[in-house]
């Protein structure tokens, strides 16, 4: 059974720098990505690795994604938090790193990320 686990997240203090790890379980892909979703909006793309990556526009500089094939494991490195970053944070997976939720066909269960000011 395919699984992915999120974990890492919680409440965190304005300005700082929480990483999120996603493990994924049961076999290997070639695109892991981040989306987040907050209250009342949409999901919305954070970022994507293949063996490059990709980011949101809005997400450049601040978050970063990186993983580690031996422990099939994605990571979103995030820093400088601001209240309006709380959102629950989904890890996804797939083979091709778009910025569209439906080119991943898997899915975590989300982690909480809230920020306070």
């Amino acid at each position: 059974q395919v699984q992915l686990v999120e974990s890492g997240g919680g409440l965190v203090q304005a300005g700082g720098s929480p990483r999120l790890p996603c493990s994924a379980l049961g076999r290997t892909f070639d695109a892991m990505g981040w989306f987040l979703q907050a209250p009342g909006k949409e999901r919305e793309f954070v970022a994507a690795i293949t063996e490059s990556t990709t980011y949101a526009d809005s997400m450049k500089g601040r978050f970063t994604i990186s993983r580690d094939n031996t422990k099939n494991t994605v990571y979103l490195q995030m820093s400088d938090l601001k209240p309006e970053d709380t959102a629950v944070y989904y890890c996804a997976a797939g083979w091709v790193a778009t910025h569209g939720p439906p080119s991943y066909g898997y899915w975590g269960q989300g982690t909480q990320v809230t920020v306070s000011s």
